[in-house]
């Protein structure tokens, strides 16, 4: 079944928000209250689709779940093909969204006072008590700016998911990737009509991601 542009990018980019928020939150929370050894390195490894080339990025990930990867693997326990399909564009997106969640989410849980969560120990909570009923309910603000900048990077992305899904029409084509062919085909008239329809979402999410941001601090 074929479905359009902007369907397919709402679809990943939904997806690979929701994802990449779960982990994102998981991983900021052990960042910021987890002391281990080789901390620095597990930072490194999330942030590192912020400095790597998306195409190297994307390619890393095609050999991973190719077929000299994990891919056979992956089509007999869970009897799908990840690379050139669906799957594979929410994979790469949310990889590519996952740093931006992190970022953000640990700086709220930053934020959070120590003296809270004494209070809250002292009251016999547990670690899980703690983050479920005192850590989240104060950084709720942040976890809606990181689902949202997920969403807006997962939405954006064209080169992982290039090199890792395809750009094949009805199928893995996003917005990102149809402007390309667009542009490509000399067909500006498609090409401004998504180009509007990004520009509107990105703009109008932003602007809510950063009236949060600045009262995250002053709530917590």
């Amino acid at each position: 079944m074929n479905h359009s542009p902007f369907t397919l990018s709402i679809w990943v980019s939904s997806w690979a928000g929701g994802v990449a928020l779960i982990l994102g939150t998981i991983v900021a929370w052990v960042l910021v209250k987890v002391p281990f050894k080789g901390k620095w390195i597990l930072e490194g490894l999330i942030m590192a689709p912020l400095v790597l080339p998306p195409t190297l990025l994307g390619y890393y990930l095609l050999l991973l779940l190719g077929q000299r990867g994990l891919g056979p693997w992956i089509e007999q326990v869970f009897g799908t093909r990840v690379v050139f399909s669906i799957s594979g564009a929410v994979i790469a997106a949310t990889i590519a969204a996952l740093p931006l969640v992190v970022q953000t989410v640990q700086v709220s849980i930053a934020a959070i006072s120590r003296e809270i969560e004494e209070a809250g120990r002292m009251d016999g909570c547990s670690r899980w008590d703690l983050f479920w009923r005192i850590d989240l309910p104060l950084i709720w603000r942040g976890l809606l700016a990181g689902g949202v900048l997920g969403f807006l990077r997962a939405m954006g992305d064209f080169g992982t998911t290039l090199m890792v899904a395809g750009n094949i029409p009805g199928r893995t084509q996003t917005m990102s990737m149809a402007i390309y062919d667009a542009v490509q085909a000399n067909d500006a008239l498609r090409a401004n009509q998504f180009a509007l329809i990004l520009t509107s979402i990105g703009f109008g999410l932003i602007f809510l991601v950063l009236r949060l941001r600045q009262r995250t601090v002053e709530a917590v």
